[in-house]
């Protein structure tokens, strides 16, 4: 199974402050290459912009996307014209500020290889080169498995139904909710 839409929008907190991903409308079962065009363009690896056909390895480049925009504040193709978006993911050049460290770069780089033969996820080993990359080197991925590691940030809610982590947005014919500035907006509960 395919993902294809792994971007921060699509990335929730629940209650635990564990991440939940939302938002399947793109994913897919595929067995072997699959050709449909789908997925935000500055996420959107290579191979789907030249309609080569693509496979799993498109998510591990998502996750490359992910990190850096994570790290750096926007995402390593940023443009404000889709077509020029598409010629830097292309082009495959990537500027890193100089606070990211080594490590996070050496793992952004192998994960935004253009070459899916060559990018981390989709060696002989698959996720076991993400998982083992010196970037992780102090990461407790069993206690993450196992939800036993203390969340960074673990959201206030009164109840399953309370909203207020939750910006508000307008219906088209509604008024205007002011957004209150102390609320964080990426926050939803199990």
């Amino acid at each position: 199974m395919i993902y294809r839409d792994l971007k921060p929008e699509n990335i929730l907190l629940s209650s635990n402050g564990y991440i939940k991903l939302t938002d399947f409308g793109f994913a897919k079962v595929v067995d072997g290459k699959t050709y449909t065009l789908c997925g935000t363009p500055e996420y959107l690896a290579p191979e789907i912009i030249l309609n080569k056909g693509h496979g799993k390895a498109v998510d591990w480049w998502t996750l490359g996307i992910l990190i850096y925009e994570m790290l750096v504040g926007i995402d390593p193709f940023n443009d404000d014209d889709p077509m020029m978006v598409y010629q830097k993911i292309i082009k495959g050049k990537i500027k890193f500020p100089k606070n990211v460290e080594k490590d996070a770069k050496s793992l952004i780089k192998h994960l935004l290889d253009a070459d899916v033969t060559k990018r981390y996820g989709c060696l002989k080993d698959g996720v076991k080169d993400i998982i083992d990359h010196r970037w992780f080197k102090s990461f407790d991925w069993k206690s993450l498995l196992f939800m036993t590691l203390e969340a960074p940030y673990v959201p206030k809610i009164k109840s399953n139904a309370d909203t207020s982590n939750f910006s508000q947005y307008p219906d088209s014919d509604s008024e205007v909710i002011p957004i209150k500035p102390d609320k964080d907006p990426f926050i939803t509960w199990n």
